[in-house]
């Protein structure tokens, strides 16, 4: 049972940390946001509450630049004012930004933000038997191997969220009667939009999918479902 405790401390000081993190992130998204009020792009995302038999899905503006779009832990959904800019510039159209809410409320459907928090915490607990154990056979270097190897298993169950988000928006767009050209259309600029195009790392090692593999694997979806390509 002692040999358990390092773990069983760091699975416990996971738990804490997400809890802290969840309270935090609540508090700066009420401080920062605001409800989305474009007039624009409500017709895309009423038709996706239809689709839902929803009155409507409320949907928050962050206030920062970068574009993104995030579900919070507790449900909601927002977009970046970052991505409002571009919508408004013309660079994002009301389509695009309705198959980021969709994906947003894939990620709230699938509840992987429960399942991130035992994934971290699990992670943690890896993180910490794994040092114990190559730090006996490698002194020094087994602590950051641990880290390393723990990152990779971190960073694959990140990018099965993705894919799990990105397959149940494509049905919700369907379903809505907007499809999935918007959505394959947005990941074809997204590279372009947030300025990063993974700088060259292997798909092995980023949280998300590369935009390609996206794009793919929706058409994948496409052809399962008997949809043709648009």
């Amino acid at each position: 049972m002692l040999k358990l405790t390092p773990i069983l401390l760091a699975v416990l000081y996971a738990v804490l940390m997400y809890q802290f993190s969840v309270w935090r992130t609540k508090r700066v998204l009420d401080a920062q946001s605001r409800r989305l009020d474009e007039p624009g792009l409500k017709g895309e995302i009423d038709r996706l509450a239809r689709a839902l038999d929803l009155k409507h899905i409320p949907v928050h503006v962050y206030a920062i630049d970068p574009v993104n779009g995030l579900a919070a832990p507790d449900g909601r959904i927002f977009l970046t004012e970052g991505f409002l800019k571009k919508y408004r510039a013309g660079e994002v159209t009301a389509a695009e930004l309705a198959s980021v809410v969709a994906h947003e409320l894939g990620h709230v459907a699938h509840g992987h933000a429960r399942r991130r928090m035992i994934d971290f915490s699990g992670q943690n607990a890896i993180r910490v038997a794994l040092a114990t154990v190559l730090g006996r056979f490698i002194p020094g270097v087994g602590i950051y191997l641990a880290g390393f190897l723990t990152s990779l298993l971190a960073a694959r169950l990140s990018r099965q969220d993705e894919y799990e988000a990105d397959e149940w928006a494509s049905a919700l767009l369907v379903k809505a009667g907007i499809g999935t050209a918007p959505q394959k259309s947005l990941f074809r600029k997204l590279e372009a939009l947030t300025g990063s195009a993974g700088g060259g790392s292997p798909a092995w090692l980023l949280s998300h999918p590369k935009s390609a593999e996206r794009i793919a694997a929706i058409e994948r979806n496409e052809a399962k479902w008997g949809i043709g390509r648009r």
